[in-house]
């Protein structure tokens, strides 16, 4: 039964086409993320280049003045790229994945990222997981929208009632059929993957798969309650069209609107405002109440007291660290307002299948706002601990051959979330068989099982 019914799904010049379409935009995809990994590689490479060759030029041209030196020298922290980051880009092609430092103040540097394109940016990255949340459904689509409604246009289904005691079964099997058709170009896509990115055979790509067979069985589900609808061809395409556009268009952007209204961002501005003048004005005020402050928040340095010198480093790294303290409060709650944002996306996630997906692809890519928030705070640490590296020996007047700069090198951060695999699958899961239900009751009214 099951090899008939390929053959004759087979037949249809539909079924042809949209496995070709499938599988064309799949394979751009994959070249488009394999350019973007190969991108990111060359920047790191060229980072790791010039940060050795720029820390060699200023130690050569300054000798003797440390805290000269410092003002200028920069070191390099990367957000390691996985290579499945090239199937689901995320916001990877926008927040930064290498974060140059000073030792200077931190505000003014940890948000700087490369300029791109605002038009690409504008249309996004064709990876494979834009083709897999928006393509793969208008392909189910048009596979599914008339499974019924043709046989009865076409008078065959009462001879099929007639001649079977369950007709259901046989239009249930239809679904199957077109379900591993769809299920196969997938995993097609993702065999060609696997050595065109050199993708690691572990759990994330699990995951990825997963999640994307899953979503896939969401819209045969639905599609199977529009189907069980028992309308015209015409009545059951329109429905399922309204519905990927309610689902992957208005909702996400709805749901967006709402996260972006609830949590405004004014500190963002007020955070860099704060930091500059915190900073600037220390400039026409007297040394001595900067660098009490300033041994208030580093009591292990007050040893160095208070130099009579108009200008010296210890008040010049001092008034930089002012920038960062008497802007804290506004950069904390521009974090938590980022957090908050993030909490509530992935909580309303769970009503919106293609939005979920898009928030598990990017927690099995190190993606999305969670990955780079965490890389911003990784980012302080290290700048952080770079300070308090470099501040007694600045402090002290230790000379510039007093350091190996040698093992000064790119640092590299690399945490991914453990995957939970229950609210991963789960509210995809039931997606499907509310669908399924609310279908079965519907042919169970209709007396089509």
């Amino acid at each position: 039964m099951y090899l008939l019914l390929f053959k004759n799904f087979i037949r249809s010049q539909s079924a042809y086409l949209g496995m070709l379409f499938l599988l064309l935009s799949g394979l751009v995809s994959i070249l488009v993320g394999r350019q973007f990994i190969e991108k990111q590689k060359a920047n790191i490479g060229h980072t790791d280049v010039y940060q050795k060759e720029h820390i060699e030029r200023y130690t050569g041209y300054i000798e003797k003045d440390l805290g000269l030196l410092l003002y200028y020298l920069k070191f390099g922290l990367v957000n390691k790229t996985d290579n499945l980051n090239a199937l689901s880009i995320g916001q990877r092609d926008v927040n930064p994945s290498i974060q140059s430092l000073t030792i200077r103040n931190l505000e003014g540097q940890k948000y700087d990222t490369d300029l791109q394109n605002p038009v690409s940016l504008l249309l996004g990255s064709l990876d494979l997981g834009f083709v897999i949340i928006f393509l793969f459904p208008l392909v189910i689509i048009s596979y599914c929208y008339n499974l019924l409604s043709e046989e009865k246009e076409e008078s065959t289904w009462i001879l099929l009632s007639v001649q079977s005691q369950t007709p259901f079964n046989i239009l249930f099997k239809k679904f199957l059929v077109r379900f591993a058709v769809i299920a196969g170009v997938l995993l097609l896509l993702i065999i060609l993957a696997v050595p065109i990115l050199n993708l690691d055979i572990n759990g994330a790509l699990a995951g990825f798969i997963l999640v994307s067979l899953f979503y896939i069985i969401v819209w045969f589900a639905l599609s199977f309650w529009v189907v069980s609808w028992n309308k015209s061809s015409g009545a059951g395409a329109a429905g399922l069209l309204c519905f990927w556009i309610v689902l992957t268009v208005i909702l996400p952007a709805v749901l967006n609107n709402f996260v972006l209204s609830r949590y405004p961002l004014p500190e963002a501005l007020d955070t860099a405002i704060e930091q500059r003048e915190a900073y600037h004005e220390k400039w026409d005020t007297d040394q001595r109440p900067t660098l009490e402050k300033f041994y208030k928040h580093y009591p292990q340095f007050r040893s160095y007291g208070f130099p009579k010198e108009n200008f010296n480093w210890l008040w010049y790294y001092a008034m930089q660290q002012m920038g960062d303290d008497e802007s804290k409060n506004q950069s904390g709650q521009l974090k938590a307002k980022l957090w908050k944002r993030e909490e509530m996306s992935r909580k309303l996630s769970y009503f919106v299948p293609g939005l979920h997906v898009q928030f598990q692809f990017s927690d099995l890519t190190g993606s999305g706002l969670a990955d780079q928030l965490k890389f911003t705070q990784e980012a302080e640490r290290f700048h952080e601990s770079k300070r308090l590296l470099f501040y007694p020996k600045i402090f002290a007047n230790k000379p510039t051959g007093s350091i190996d700069w040698k093992k000064f090198g790119l640092e590299y951060y690399h945490e991914r979330s453990e995957i939970n695999w229950l609210a991963m699958l789960g509210p995809l899961f039931l997606f499907s068989l509310l669908f399924y239900c609310l279908g079965a009751a519907n042919f169970r009214k209709h007396t089509v099982l």
